[in-house]
Protein backbone atom coordinates (compact mmCIF):
# COMPACT_ATOMS: atom_id res chain seq x y z
CA UNK A 1 0.00 0.00 0.00
CA UNK A 2 0.95 3.59 -0.43
CA UNK A 3 2.19 5.43 2.51
CA UNK A 4 -0.49 8.16 2.54
CA UNK A 5 -3.71 8.13 4.51
CA UNK A 6 -6.63 6.25 2.96
CA UNK A 7 -9.75 8.32 2.39
CA UNK A 8 -13.10 7.17 1.23
CA UNK A 9 -15.28 8.85 -1.35
CA UNK A 10 -18.65 9.49 0.31
CA UNK A 11 -20.38 11.01 -2.72
CA UNK A 12 -23.94 9.70 -3.02
CA UNK A 13 -24.48 7.21 -5.83
CA UNK A 14 -27.99 7.29 -7.31
CA UNK A 15 -29.17 4.21 -9.14
CA UNK A 16 -32.15 4.83 -11.37
CA UNK A 17 -34.34 2.77 -13.55
CA UNK A 18 -33.72 3.15 -17.24
CA UNK A 19 -35.60 5.91 -18.99
CA UNK A 20 -39.10 4.97 -20.13
CA UNK A 21 -39.41 3.78 -23.71
CA UNK A 22 -41.35 5.76 -26.31
CA UNK A 23 -44.35 3.48 -25.92
CA UNK A 24 -44.33 3.87 -22.14
CA UNK A 25 -44.13 7.68 -22.45
CA UNK A 26 -47.20 7.67 -24.67
CA UNK A 27 -49.10 5.43 -22.28
CA UNK A 28 -52.27 7.06 -20.95
CA UNK A 29 -51.20 6.56 -17.32
CA UNK A 30 -47.83 8.20 -17.97
CA UNK A 31 -49.46 11.16 -19.76
CA UNK A 32 -51.95 11.67 -16.93
CA UNK A 33 -49.16 11.46 -14.33
CA UNK A 34 -47.19 14.07 -16.27
CA UNK A 35 -50.26 16.34 -16.41
CA UNK A 36 -50.74 16.04 -12.64
CA UNK A 37 -47.10 16.85 -11.97
CA UNK A 38 -47.30 19.87 -14.25
CA UNK A 39 -44.81 18.63 -16.82
CA UNK A 40 -45.01 19.96 -20.36
CA UNK A 41 -46.91 17.68 -22.72
CA UNK A 42 -46.65 17.95 -26.47
CA UNK A 43 -49.53 16.68 -28.60
CA UNK A 44 -49.21 16.27 -32.35
CA UNK A 45 -52.07 15.50 -34.72
CA UNK A 46 -50.86 13.04 -37.31
CA UNK A 47 -51.98 13.57 -40.88
CA UNK A 48 -54.38 10.84 -42.10
CA UNK A 49 -54.48 9.32 -38.62
CA UNK A 50 -57.07 6.58 -38.37
CA UNK A 51 -58.51 7.20 -41.81
CA UNK A 52 -56.60 4.55 -43.77
CA UNK A 53 -57.00 6.61 -46.94
CA UNK A 54 -54.01 4.97 -48.59
CA UNK A 55 -55.78 1.62 -48.71
CA UNK A 56 -59.18 2.93 -49.78
CA UNK A 57 -58.04 5.30 -52.52
CA UNK A 58 -56.55 2.62 -54.77
CA UNK A 59 -59.43 0.21 -54.30
CA UNK A 60 -61.95 2.62 -55.78
CA UNK A 61 -59.98 2.55 -59.04
CA UNK A 62 -59.89 -1.24 -59.01
CA UNK A 63 -63.59 -1.57 -58.26
CA UNK A 64 -64.46 0.84 -61.08
CA UNK A 65 -62.34 -1.19 -63.51
CA UNK A 66 -64.07 -4.38 -62.36
CA UNK A 67 -67.50 -2.79 -62.73
CA UNK A 68 -66.69 -1.60 -66.24
CA UNK A 69 -65.27 -4.98 -67.24
CA UNK A 70 -67.98 -6.92 -69.05
CA UNK A 71 -65.77 -9.72 -70.36
CA UNK A 72 -67.12 -13.16 -69.55
CA UNK A 73 -64.30 -15.23 -68.08
CA UNK A 74 -65.06 -18.97 -68.04
CA UNK A 75 -63.35 -22.19 -69.01
CA UNK A 76 -64.08 -23.95 -72.26
CA UNK A 77 -66.48 -26.85 -71.85
CA UNK A 78 -66.74 -30.03 -73.87
CA UNK A 79 -68.92 -29.33 -76.93
CA UNK A 80 -72.20 -31.25 -77.25
CA UNK A 81 -71.06 -33.02 -80.45
CA UNK A 82 -67.97 -34.36 -78.67
CA UNK A 83 -70.00 -35.56 -75.66
CA UNK A 84 -72.39 -37.47 -77.91
CA UNK A 85 -69.56 -38.86 -80.07
CA UNK A 86 -67.69 -40.23 -77.02
CA UNK A 87 -70.85 -41.78 -75.59
CA UNK A 88 -71.87 -43.32 -78.93
CA UNK A 89 -68.42 -44.77 -79.65
CA UNK A 90 -68.21 -46.18 -76.10
CA UNK A 91 -71.66 -47.79 -76.39
CA UNK A 92 -70.79 -49.27 -79.81
CA UNK A 93 -67.77 -51.00 -78.24
CA UNK A 94 -69.96 -52.10 -75.28
CA UNK A 95 -67.61 -50.48 -72.75
CA UNK A 96 -68.44 -48.92 -69.40
CA UNK A 97 -66.98 -45.56 -68.42
CA UNK A 98 -64.66 -47.33 -65.95
CA UNK A 99 -63.43 -49.80 -68.61
CA UNK A 100 -62.77 -46.99 -71.10
CA UNK A 101 -60.94 -45.00 -68.41
CA UNK A 102 -58.76 -47.99 -67.64
CA UNK A 103 -57.93 -48.43 -71.35
CA UNK A 104 -56.62 -44.86 -71.62
CA UNK A 105 -55.03 -44.81 -68.14
CA UNK A 106 -57.30 -42.10 -66.76
CA UNK A 107 -59.71 -42.03 -63.82
CA UNK A 108 -63.35 -42.98 -64.49
CA UNK A 109 -64.29 -39.50 -63.28
CA UNK A 110 -62.50 -38.03 -66.33
CA UNK A 111 -64.73 -40.01 -68.74
CA UNK A 112 -67.78 -39.07 -66.70
CA UNK A 113 -66.86 -35.36 -66.89
CA UNK A 114 -66.29 -35.54 -70.67
CA UNK A 115 -69.63 -37.27 -71.26
CA UNK A 116 -71.50 -34.84 -69.00
CA UNK A 117 -69.77 -31.85 -70.63
CA UNK A 118 -68.20 -30.55 -67.42
CA UNK A 119 -64.57 -31.26 -68.35
CA UNK A 120 -62.17 -28.69 -69.75
CA UNK A 121 -61.19 -30.16 -73.14
CA UNK A 122 -57.67 -31.61 -73.20
CA UNK A 123 -56.36 -32.59 -76.64
CA UNK A 124 -54.17 -35.37 -75.19
CA UNK A 125 -57.11 -37.07 -73.51
CA UNK A 126 -59.28 -36.64 -76.60
CA UNK A 127 -56.59 -38.28 -78.78
CA UNK A 128 -56.32 -41.17 -76.26
CA UNK A 129 -60.10 -41.60 -76.48
CA UNK A 130 -59.95 -41.61 -80.30
CA UNK A 131 -57.29 -44.33 -80.28
CA UNK A 132 -59.08 -46.46 -77.66
CA UNK A 133 -62.49 -46.17 -79.32
CA UNK A 134 -61.20 -46.37 -82.89
CA UNK A 135 -63.34 -43.37 -83.87
CA UNK A 136 -62.58 -39.84 -84.95
CA UNK A 137 -64.03 -37.50 -82.29
CA UNK A 138 -62.59 -34.18 -83.46
CA UNK A 139 -63.25 -32.36 -86.70
CA UNK A 140 -65.12 -33.86 -89.64
CA UNK A 141 -66.06 -37.52 -89.50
Amino acid sequence: MSGGPVTQDWEPVVIRKKAPTAAARKDEKAVNAARRSGAEIETIKKANAGSNKAASSSTSLNTRKLDEDTENLSHDKVPTELKKAIMQARMDKKLTQAQLAQMINEKPQVIQEYESGKAIPNQQIISKLERALGAKLRGKK
